[in-house]
Parts: C-alpha cells; sequence; structure tokens
C-alpha cells in the first residue's frame, strides 16, 4: 500500500464507490504473496478509510453492527499491502498479509475451504487451529 498523503488525508477517492443500498461494499482479501482468496467480508466508508490510514483490515459487521478490526479477538491481523477497486467499482480487493496463516473463524486458512464434489460440499482444507483454542468457549 501506498503512504501517500493524499490517500489518506483527504475523502474524495471514497466518493469514486458504488456504495449498495446499506452503505457497504463486498471487500474480498488475497494474499498478497501467493494469490490464495483468504476471505470476502463487508466495508462501509469508515472501515475502509481506517483501512486505508492504519494499513490494517477493518471491515463492518452486519450481524453486530459495527467495525471490526481482522484480528481483534483472534490476533490473526490482515496487514494491507495494496487496495483496489473493481472495473464496475463496487467490489474492494485488499492484498493482505495474513498473520497466523489463518483467516477464517473456523481455523483454517480460507473461508473458502468447501468444493462440490459429486453434488456435495465437502471440506478441502484442514482445520489449522481448534476455533475454542483461538476464540475460547463462547
Amino acid at each position: 500500500m501506498k503512504d501517500s498523503p493524499d490517500n489518506v488525508n483527504t475523502t474524495d477517492w471514497l466518493d469514486a464507490i458504488r456504495w449498495n443500498d446499506d452503505g457497504l461494499v463486498p471487500a474480498i482479501a488475497q494474499d498478497a504473496d501467493n494469490g490464495d482468496i483468504l476471505m470476502m467480508a463487508w466495508m462501509n466508508r469508515e472501515s475502509l478509510r481506517l483501512t486505508a490510514e492504519e494499513g490494517q483490515a477493518v471491515y463492518w459487521s452486519r450481524s453486530r453492527g459495527k467495525l471490526w478490526r481482522k484480528g481483534e479477538s483472534s490476533g490473526h491481523q490482515q496487514l494491507v499491502r495494496d487496495i483496489r477497486l473493481d472495473c464496475d467499482e463496487d467490489v474492494i480487493l485488499l492484498k493482505v498479509e495474513q498473520k497466523g496463516g489463518i483467516a477464517c473463524h473456523t481455523g483454517r486458512r480460507s473461508c473458502f475451504y468447501r468444493t462440490l464434489d459429486e453434488g456435495q460440499w465437502v471440506s478441502a482444507e484442514p482445520v489449522i487451529k481448534e476455533p475454542e483454542a483461538i476464540y475460547g468457549k463462547s
């Protein structure tokens, strides 16, 4: 991610994004080194602005109705190396360095761990760390 004063001090760049009716845009987190897709989450203006300013992924939790910094409870932060906007201006791509090697709350590297096999979804990636060991018992 480039450290440009124009990139952080003004928010004009946020106006170029086609936010949905709820003021959100989908954001895809991709491993900056190998290109693996790690996860998809939602961002609002504030979370995207904070992500650009802080260099760490900040998302909007629709279920909790609040901002969440990736890794705030798990320690599995996403350090942002690059932020891109697609050609339709309605999807964000974050190229990240995934701390701890786990992006999914299930304890896997990627949220996209299931594959369609003969009409059934089957797990194609192992659990690296059990969720209870990451988040504690709920």
